[in-house]
């Protein structure tokens, strides 16, 4: 299955216990320490309508809920829009459409790549009990020696987020990137909220969209 095919989809599965996104890695431009937008549009980056339309709307209404101005891709333009590849012409009408519309930044998302990994789950408990001692952590892991260890698989997929400005005299020039990780997305109903809440907390942190008054 192609990458673009499960974004969205993947992002709806995470796990019900503890949080399975997180933030790996970030980018910030040297240039534009602060950044509050006028109008922001939210683009998922994939073909799955429903899958790009909930993770759309989420992150749609966490922005307005914090006085940002945001608008769904799926809403702005009509449902051929993704039908065919535009050439950099093509984009330049867009960006002055969107330019007219009075937007001023574009917040994309996509995956990027997917791993598989294994871990042996007789050997964890001593991270998740956070035992402190030699004794503590010997009594937990020695059943190591009596039984025999289950790897246990699961994938992770990478995804990446890019807010752009395009302002007027600025060519649509990156202020911030996020690569966030998904881990072992198995079941609905979280996903796009825990997705959604480490990008809202993390571009807080940075001043991108969400600025502090």
């Amino acid at each position: 299955m192609r990458l673009h095919y499960v974004f969205f989809g993947i992002l709806l599965g995470l796990l019900s216990g503890c949080a399975s996104s997180r933030l790996v890695n970030q980018w910030k431009s040297p240039d534009t320490p602060v950044f509050e937008a006028n109008k922001v549009l939210v683009i998922g980056m994939t073909a799955n309508i429903d899958s790009r339309r909930m993770f759309e709307d989420e992150l749609v209404s966490r922005l307005e809920k914090e006085g940002v101005i945001a608008v769904k891709s799926v809403d702005f333009f009509d449902t051929s829009f993704t039908n065919a590849e535009k050439t950099e012409a093509e984009l330049n009408a867009i960006e002055n459409q969107l330019l007219q519309a009075g937007f001023d930044a574009v917040l994309i998302s996509k995956v990027t790549g997917s791993e598989d990994r294994t871990t042996l789950v007789g050997s964890i408990n001593a991270f998740r009990n956070e035992i402190g001692s030699f004794r503590e952590y010997y009594y937990e892991n020695q059943q190591i020696y009596s039984e025999a260890q289950q790897p246990s698989s699961y994938k992770v997929y990478h995804t990446e987020t890019s807010l752009f400005c395009i302002c007027p005299g600025k060519e649509r020039e990156l202020l911030w990137k996020g690569m966030i990780d998904v881990i072992d997305p198995q079941r609905a109903g979280r996903a796009v909220a825990d997705y959604a809440r480490i990008l809202m907390k993390e571009m807080a942190q940075q001043q991108m969209l969400l600025v502090a008054n």
